[in-house]
């Protein structure tokens, strides 16, 4: 198993709903399911790679409150030298709809502040020698992305292999953000997008042509996977084969993370040298386990992922 690690934003999740139709100014309504638990994209992969049974390191910040104090207790030991930031912790509101999407509501609180010198306090980059790390949270993490060409060059200095998700921009996808991205991913080995971030990138309506045009921007030996919701998810191997897997049909409680557990699924998966096919449906089959579940359930672990590939 080569060795993980996941760097990015960790805050509180707040989610509320079904919300339908959306309420008028003044007014209130009830709802059904609510749900306070560890969220952001770093955090809801963290979690998925316990569920899995994995091991892994993560550089993640906090808050100076409550929340912040909660947040390390989640993470135990693997929190113990993340940095308390002079101000309260990112808190993210979540409101899901009938049909299974949502809108949050998210403080900046803790994470502009988090930082590449911060990140190289926490993990020890021999020990990562010849792993992946997953970068998530792009554009919340202000300080961390000002020095992306820093934290690149340190992966590359220890054979670290990076993985990078990058989330919903807050001002949306615009050329200024989508430059950025083309230039990140130019540093990266393996694409972790969704299918409308894949498209709105490349200017493609057909996400398999869209991952080919992202696999062009990208190092040789770059992996572009595109996670596609209800259709699964498909990928572009380092040699450009395609392939792909669809999703199974489940009741959803709500989506709230799904492409980050996906994530947490398919590196696992990679990491312990599975054939890309099998990546792909660990990721697919662990975030179609989590979105359908309350409480939040990841499935079996990844060991008996790797039994089923040996039969």
């Amino acid at each position: 198993m080569r060795p993980l690690a996941v760097i990015g934003n960790v805050n509180i999740d707040l989610i509320l709903g079904p919300a339908e139709p959306w309420p008028k100014a003044g007014t209130e309504i009830i709802v059904d399911h609510d749900e306070l638990r560890v969220g952001g994209c770093a955090g809801n992969s963290a979690l998925a790679w316990d569920s899995l049974g994995v091991g892994y390191a993560i550089a993640a910040n906090v808050g100076n409150d409550q929340f912040g104090t909660w947040l390390k207790e989640a993470f135990g030991v693997r929190a113990r030298e993340w940095p308390v930031e002079t101000v309260g912790t990112t808190l993210s509101v979540g409101i899901t709809h009938p049909d299974g999407e949502r809108t949050f509501f998210t403080t900046r609180g803790h994470l502009p502040l988090f930082s590449f010198d911060e990140v190289r306090t926490m993990l020890d980059g021999e020990r990562l020698r010849g792993g992946f790390a997953l970068l998530a949270g792009s554009f919340l993490t202000d300080a961390l992305t000002h020095a992306y060409d820093e934290l690149f060059d340190w992966a590359d200095a220890h054979d670290i292999a990076v993985a990078l998700d990058t989330g919903w921009p807050l001002g949306g996808w615009t050329e200024a953000n989508e430059r950025k991205t083309l230039d990140w991913l130019k540093r990266c080995h393996c694409a972790l997008f969704n299918e409308v971030e894949t498209t709105t990138l490349t200017g493609e309506t057909d996400p398999r042509e869209a991952a080919r045009q992202l696999k062009a921007e990208m190092p040789s030996e770059a992996i572009v996977v595109v996670k596609r919701g209800a259709h699964g998810a498909l990928a572009l191997d380092k040699t450009g084969a395609e392939y792909s897997v669809p999703a199974p049909r489940v009741d959803v409680v709500d989506t709230i993370g799904a492409g980050d557990v996906f994530n947490a699924g398919f590196l696992a998966a990679l990491a312990a040298d599975l054939p890309l096919e099998t990546c792909l449906r660990v990721g697919v089959t662990v975030a179609s386990e989590a979105i359908s579940t309350l409480p939040r359930s990841y499935g079996k672990p990844l060991s008996a992922f790797v039994e089923e590939t040996r039969k």
